[in-house]
């Protein structure tokens, strides 16, 4: 895999793009938007999502998707709810079995499915692939050392992925556990997002502690329902993941929660941000899912009634703190 094709010129995927190029990969990025390809070429930045980042000049910024063609690997950054749609366009310009790895965090709200089940049905002859694990776009596009979960069912492909893309700074480890590596990606948004609001409150460190460690038993639970290994769960896609969206705000989905528990409106983040907290649009189908499937979720439900149904913050704050006791495990 010498030519490696990325999806999507936010932060997250220009930062890939970089790491990539970092790796040795020949490296051309898609973007929706004329000025961020313009940008990223003329004067190597990506000047609307990832200001002050200095980009190595050997990356390619292009619009049109039949640029990516010839590459040997995509990785697909789109926002998730637009995966289905991204994936079944780039399908009819890439060759048959070169990998779509999956970069995005969430799942499907139409569907209920997985992002990997969403490419299998609209490039049944592209295998996927999911890349997920503690990182902030900044750090990466930087050099400043990650580590990385790839996660692929065809051990053969993962590991070429692996050996293209890896770095002394961005180390990947391998698992063939898709499913799990999904799933702490996905869920872990909607906690972020409480701990941001427990930020914003100022209820202080105890609680966010005890949001992360009680959330991870919700991202276990959930993941059980599909088949995850509780092992991918504690490791760098789940754990991992979690540990860093929750504790900073440069997480998006943090820094939203730390706005609605300062007394701000869901619809006034949004409209002053360029980018998605993935966290609010996937709440809507986790919280879905534990509600049919009698899984108790209370963090994810709390956030979904704050976000989807606007109730107070401190009323709902109150009445998860005012939960029966029960046995930890």
């Amino acid at each position: 895999m010498k030519k490696i094709g990325v999806l999507g010129a936010g932060a997250w995927g220009t930062a890939l793009a970089t790491a990539a190029v970092r790796a040795g990969c020949d490296t051309v990025l898609w973007a929706r938007e004329a000025e961020v390809a313009a940008s990223i070429n003329a004067s190597h930045e990506n000047t609307l999502f990832l200001k002050g980042v200095a980009l190595p000049p050997a990356l390619r910024a292009t619009t049109d998707m039949a640029d990516l063609g010839d590459c040997d690997a995509i990785l697909i950054v789109s926002p998730a709810q637009h995966l289905r749609t991204m994936s079944a366009a780039l399908a009819a310009h890439v060759r048959h079995g070169v990998p779509f790895v999956i970069c995005s965090k969430g799942i499907e709200i139409s569907s209920g499915k997985l992002l990997s089940d969403v490419v299998t049905e609209t490039a049944p002859h592209n295998p996927p692939a999911v890349l997920s694990g503690p990182t902030f776009a900044a750090e990466v596009a930087q050099g400043l050392p990650c580590a990385l979960t790839l996660a692929c069912t065809d051990k053969a492909v993962g590991m070429a992925l692996v050996e293209a893309l890896g770095a002394p700074t961005f180390r990947l480890y391998y698992n063939e556990d898709i499913i799990g590596a999904q799933i702490g990606g996905a869920v872990k948004n909607v906690l972020a997002i409480a701990t941001g609001i427990v930020a914003g409150l100022g209820i202080g460190e105890n609680a966010r502690a005890a949001v992360i460690t009680r959330g991870l038993a919700e991202i276990v639970r959930f993941g059980e329902l599909f088949g995850a290994q509780a092992e991918t769960l504690m490791g760098l896609s789940g754990l991992g993941d979690l540990i860093l969206t929750c504790s900073s705000t440069q997480s998006r989905n943090m820094s939203l929660g730390k706005a609605i528990g300062e007394g701000q409106t869901l619809e006034s983040i949004m409209a002053s941000r360029n980018s998605i907290a993935e966290g609010a649009h996937t709440v809507e189908i986790v919280y879905k899912i534990a509600q049919d499937n009698n899984l108790d979720m209370p963090i994810t439900e709390s956030v979904y009634h704050i976000l989807k149904e606007n109730r107070d913050v401190r009323s709902v704050t109150e009445a998860l703190l005012a939960r029966p006791f029960t046995d930890e495990s």
